[in-house]
Parts: C-alpha cells; structure tokens; sequence
C-alpha cells in the first residue's frame, strides 16, 4: 500500500517544516511499514546544524521513525486527526545512532508493531541510508 504526501497529511498532524514522511512505499496493517524521507539542503535545521557541514540532528531522525510509526497505528486503528485522535510519542528505549545523515541521502524509515495494550504502542524502528543503519530504538506511541 503506497501513499503519496497528500494521504500522509491526513494520517499525520505534523506540518511543514515538521512533517518528516515524504512517502510510504509499503504497509501491512497491524505489522509493518517501510517509508522514506528525502534530506535536501533546503532543511530549516540545516542553516544551525551545522552550516559548514550540515548534519541532520538525531532527534529529528527519531521523529521521523517515530511519525512512520505513527501512521502504521493510525491505518490500523483507522483513525485519523480529524476523528480527534492524538498519536503521541511517549517513550524510547535502545535508542542508537550509527552514522550521521547528511543532505542528498534518502533517509528510509521502517517500523514494526511489538504490541498494543490499552492504547498504549510499541515500535521496533530503524532508520537506513543506501541500505546501511543509521539509526535505531524501540518507541511507545499513546493514541489519545
């Protein structure tokens, strides 16, 4: 299941310059997603981090895995925003970096389903550049 920026926007609250999901390029209900992120120069956080050697800050990749997993939970639930529902990301745990990210890379973003009690999800996530782990966590997400 394939969804361009437009269907995103609906599944997702976040806004430019904080929307970080360009793309889904597969999803499995309930199980999995796979989606991406295109690093282009013209970031905001670009011009302070850092302007002689841009490098995309390591939250912001978080946020990034953390809004794919978002939208995993939301096509399952079959919520959306607009229905009021609020997905937060509440937690992570193994949280890892392993290379840095820079402008020109296209930042894939996967997320797994570990489980879901009374609201409450847990995310196994990665985020990889030309097949190579940059970063990874496990995240809980509480729909609200």
């Amino acid at each position: 299941m394939m969804m361009d920026v437009n269907e995103i926007r609906e599944y997702l609250p976040h806004r430019y310059p904080f929307l970080l999901v360009d793309r889904v390029v597969e999803l499995e209900l309930g199980k999995s997603i796979k989606a991406y992120k295109n690093v282009t120069v013209n970031e905001p956080f670009f011009n302070g981090h850092f302007p002689d050697e841009p490098v995309m800050p390591g939250v912001l990749i978080v946020e990034a895995m953390a809004q794919a997993a978002g939208i995993l939970g939301f096509k399952t639930m079959d919520k959306t925003p607009q229905d009021g529902s609020i997905y937060y990301f509440v937690g992570s745990d193994k949280l890892r970096f392993k290379k840095p990210v820079v402008p020109g890379d296209r930042l894939d973003l996967f997320a797994e389903v570990v489980s879901e009690k009374r609201g409450i999800w847990k995310f196994d996530v990665r985020a990889e550049v030309e097949g190579k782990m940059v970063s990874s966590a496990t995240i809980l997400c509480a729909d609200r």
